[in-house]
């Protein structure tokens, strides 16, 4: 009679056993699963956990996209250095479309996409001394009227120096510098085209920047349509 108890005891001991067993590795793979989806960081300042997705984009509050260039108005500024500008992309639109467009301060391209090379005409009496800072957009764009612009700066992209194409074969027709943005290295989303002369910013254009292929099978319409969203 003892002996037979001492086995059911063993049993039910077992059947316990098991089923914390089981519950236990559920319990973890629904704890793998969340972690795949998201990456959980502590800020330093505030104590608090945040967050982060996998993919992230660059999309202040405060950005809008107008196709017009931000003046800044500086008193030793000479309006002959950036008269208008023209862009240009090897990926997005037709050159009869977004990709054609005149000379212009108020009417310029400014959708494209990552890895897509981009390309700048500027009308203007310079013919070195401009660049192109490529910054993630930033709200307060009275900043740029005192930067000082380096590759160390915050939100840095990359830049691109304008030079007149005297080497070309037609160079009154050929671009005076392209650049484009790796997928791997940058965001999609808002980014300032800032455009300096001897160190020193002239004009601002609100851009934004979308995932390979995700606008190039657009309409010129279409593209239009999105450039003053």
């Amino acid at each position: 009679m003892k002996r037979i108890m001492v086995i059911v005891l063993v049993a039910i001991m077992v059947l316990v056993l098991a089923s914390c067993g089981t519950s236990g590795k559920q319990g973890d793979t629904n704890t793998t699963g969340n972690n795949d989806k998201t990456t959980t960081t502590q800020d330093p300042s505030s104590g608090k956990d945040t967050s982060k997705t996998t993919e992230t984009t660059v999309n202040p509050t405060g950005a809008k996209l107008t196709g017009s260039l931000n003046i800044i108005d500086l008193e030793d500024r000479d309006p002959s250095v950036l008269r208008g500008v023209r862009i240009a992309g090897n990926s997005v639109g037709q050159a009869t479309g977004i990709n054609g467009k005149e000379f212009s301060l108020t009417d310029v391209r400014c959708i494209f996409e990552l890895d897509e090379w981009i390309e700048f005409y500027p009308d203007t009496d310079a013919t070195y001394g401009l660049r192109v800072w490529i910054l993630k957009h930033r709200d307060d764009q009275s900043y740029y009227n005192t930067c000082k612009f380096s590759d160390l700066m915050p939100n840095f992209a990359n830049y691109c120096d304008l030079h007149y194409p005297e080497d070309a074969e037609n160079p009154d027709n050929w671009y005076w510098g392209n650049f484009y943005l790796h997928h791997e290295d940058c965001e999609t989303g808002y980014y300032d085209f800032v455009f300096t002369y001897e160190g020193k910013a002239i004009a601002v254009l609100t851009t934004r920047f979308y995932k390979v292929g995700e606008i190039s099978g657009k309409s010129d319409a279409e593209l239009e349509a999105l450039m003053h969203e």
